[in-house]
């Protein structure tokens, strides 16, 4: 874990001269390859990259009815207990997202207003690989059920074991309409252009790797997207008053999400700074998924030592981080401070677990700085706006001068005439 301190200038400075290994045009280029066969060939190229990449050969890629009564079968009372709670607290939260139409004729003759519409197709993205991820099936669906999408397709990748019985359930409860076993770039691409069983979709929601990263910045304009997702990150701010052990836990909450995952510590006191470095090795040997975890800390991991608070702010809203936990002295003091990040958790009781799984708002967040411009899954992103006009020939005589002036002045001669035509004398 590397320690950082000096002005805020300099550590800045530092934080952006780390740059990533990864060979991104390597990526692009298979990817870009993937996508282009699965628009050609359909099915029968999803079946083959299902086969080279996840190792699994498949002769339907449509979970079945059957297969999925199996799963729920599998589970446990208690899980599928938890995830009527989580549904109950994830509803409840976005339901106050839903925005209305509205119709508005203050000006006599004039009427203008708009409709707000759900998307009729929506693909859902749910990652497979080293964990399973109920949790994201619910996050992901649960909004856009309450945006009233019609249809809701999900894709995930399949193992030799099928796919995880705990997602099917997760699936099911938040009113899924198709699922299938298919993961990666092949996936994207299948809903994006759609293929002989997998529906083309009206917008791809979703975390995944960077595999699925690329190809959904690659099919963005033929189809909607949520946002480019990077590795998991949270930044923890830290005065006196907080508990190392606390802070510990919850970066290596993230560290365990993947190699490249981010987990940073922004703190005024070197005493909190040296005790969460000790507290985090310690943890550190008794976690299941030490590997992943450890060397995330070693490779990513930061502890940042700030001057002072206005420093310590100043850097996290650089960063702009995807989850931001407060532990300082009176939270919510500080929370005009905070300019950008894409969930925040005020106090030391405020896990970043409890935002992933339960306590109602979105987990689907910006990162790699996007919170910035980028905001949190929501209604909203399953909806369309449109706006609607109507005048009457007295309200546009009011203000057709107007309106020809506006389009001369561009040029636009024929915009121009159209108004005119509909105040000159028939003939």
């Amino acid at each position: 874990m590397k320690f950082l301190k000096g002005t805020t200038e300099a550590i800045l400075s530092e934080l952006k001269s780390i740059k990533s290994t990864t060979d991104t045009a390597t990526i692009e280029t298979q990817v870009k390859a993937i996508i282009q066969q699965v628009k050609a060939n359909g099915d029968k190229a999803v079946l083959h990259f299902t086969e080279q990449f996840d190792k699994v050969s498949l002769s339907e890629l449509r979970v079945s009815d059957d297969e999925i009564t199996t799963a729920l079968n599998q589970v446990d009372a208690p899980f599928l207990e938890v995830l009527q709670q989580a549904k109950a607290n994830i509803e409840s939260f976005h339901l106050k997202q839903k925005q209305h139409a509205f119709l508005d004729n203050e000006k006599r003759g004039v009427i203008r207003g708009q409709l707000i519409r759900p998307l009729a197709t929506v693909g859902v993205y749910v990652p497979g690989g080293t964990a399973a991820y109920p949790s994201s099936v619910l996050m992901n669906v649960l909004p856009a059920k309450i945006a009233g999408v019609e249809r809701i397709v999900m894709i995930t990748p399949p193992s030799e074991n099928g796919i995880n019985p705990h997602v099917l359930a997760a699936a099911q409860i938040a009113g899924v309409d198709e699922i299938y076993q298919v993961g990666g770039a092949q996936g994207i691409a299948a809903l994006a252009y759609g293929t002989e069983s997998i529906p083309k979709v009206d917008k791809i929601v979703g975390p995944g790797n960077i595999y699925v990263a690329t190809a959904k910045r690659e099919v963005f304009g033929l189809v909607d997207i949520d946002m480019i997702a990077g590795p998991s990150e949270i930044v923890v701010l830290a005065d006196d008053s907080a508990n190392p052990s606390f802070i510990a836990a919850d970066l290596l909450s993230q560290a365990e999400h993947d190699t490249l995952s981010r987990a940073i510590l922004i703190t005024t006191s070197e005493k909190i700074a040296k005790e969460t470095e000790t507290q985090i090795y310690a943890q550190l040997e008794k976690l299941p998924r030490k590997a992943i975890a450890a060397e995330s800390i070693r490779s990513e991991g930061k502890i940042i030592l700030a001057q002072n608070q206005a420093d310590m702010f100043e850097i996290m809203n650089e960063i702009a981080p995807e989850h931001l936990e407060v532990q300082l002295e009176n939270p919510m003091n500080y929370l005009h401070e905070i300019k950008n990040a894409g969930s925040i958790f005020l106090g030391s009781y405020a896990s970043e677990p409890l935002g992933d799984y339960f306590a109602g708002p979105n987990h689907v967040l910006p990162t790699s700085g996007t919170a910035k411009f980028f905001s949190p899954l929501g209604v909203e992103d399953f909806t369309k706006r449109s706006s609607f006009i109507s005048y009457t020939k007295e309200a546009l005589a009011k203000e057709k001068d107007a309106i020809i002036l506006l389009a001369k002045k561009e040029g636009l001669d024929a915009h121009a005439k159209a108004i005119q035509i509909r105040f000159e004398e028939e003939k």
